[in-house]
């Protein structure tokens, strides 16, 4: 097998680099504080997108700091008691893309939800207002101001509300609810139920916006995780500020959110991905204290993983 990082019996015990904030819990907290005193201000709107066996609908509602937050939602027609929910995330800079991959869940008896990040490839606004760069990237945004400007805070606050929206939902179970997603959506999932621990199954497909210390230390601080090196290199050359920012970053590293999930979960991960590099993955899947389990793609990197997601469907099947 091709090396691109430690080797398994290693992973599977690696503890992580990149520094915690020693605020870290009380930070968390004072988000969620903040994200449930909104007004989420829920609208509904039918979508031009509709097919026999669903209702598919636009939903916006208001997060942190103001941002109107869209995702696409859908749910089964011929539905007579509460039943299960999805709610997936996307990849880095994209956004929540075609109806036709949300209305399989439907079939199930299933609702779903798809959210954009705000200020990526969707409809959900970045609300702005921060000072100091932002470059091109959402990892850096905030990083020359109050750790409460972090904008990836403001995107996992987003789908732990969510979350909680579909929960509320009268046609939705709220204790079965799930949540899924690769990369960055493999990230959200994991800051999803870490934040809202009433989701009860995640499946994150290698999950980015991890361990971001050892990606810088591994040279791999490039593709999705460039704009580290690119701060660096404009705004602290000689890195003298590099505690600093590895530990403000660390607010935002999933690793250490992922302690808090209490569902279950099931992690796929490609040991030759080097954009998200397996022992970042790790790093979180190995404090995850909640029942749980990895599906392993040897020869596979950061690209679609066969089979993956039908192992997923049968997983939220369990819900």
């Amino acid at each position: 097998m091709p090396l691109v990082d430690l080797p398994l019996e290693k992973l599977v015990t690696y503890e992580g680099r990149n520094p915690r904030p020693e605020d870290f819990d009380a930070y968390w907290e004072r988000a969620i504080a903040e994200m449930k005193a909104l007004d989420p201000q829920i609208e509904l709107r039918p979508s031009e997108f509709q097919v026999p066996y669903a209702e598919c609908f636009d939903l916006y509602f208001t997060g942190v700091k103001g941002a109107r937050i869209y995702a696409k939602y859908v749910r089964p027609k011929q539905s007579t008691s509460p039943h299960p929910a999805v709610v997936q995330f996307h990849g880095y800079s994209g956004s929540s893309g075609d109806w036709s991959d949300k209305i399989q869940y439907a079939a199930l008896g299933y609702s779903f939800f798809s959210m954009d990040c705000r200020g990526q490839g969707g409809l959900s606004e970045d609300a702005g207002g921060v000072k100091g760069t932002t470059l091109r990237g959402h990892i850096v945004r905030g990083l020359d101001d109050h750790p409460d400007q972090l904008l990836f805070r403001d995107i996992f606050l987003d789908t732990a509300q969510l979350a909680g929206i579909a929960m509320n939902m009268p046609e939705v179970d709220a204790e079965r609810v799930g949540v899924i997603g690769g990369s960055q959506g493999g990230a959200l999932t994991i800051a999803c139920a870490a934040l809202e621990p009433r989701v009860k199954r995640l499946a994150p497909m290698y999950p980015f916006l991890s361990d971001y210390k050892r990606v810088w230390e591994m040279d791999l601080a490039k593709d999705a995780y460039q704009e580290l090196k690119d701060f660096f290199r404009r705004h602290d050359p000689q890195h003298k500020r590099e505690d600093e920012i590895f530990t403000k970053l660390g607010y935002i590293d999933i690793q250490y959110l992922a302690d808090r999930i209490q569902g279950e979960v099931m992690m796929a991960v490609g040991l030759v991905d080097t954009v998200c590099p397996p022992s970042t993955q790790f790093a979180a899947y190995n404090k995850i204290k909640a029942k749980k389990s990895y599906e392993l793609y040897p020869d596979y990197g950061h690209e679609g993983l066969p089979g993956f997601s039908d192992k997923t469907i049968q997983f939220m099947l369990g819900l």
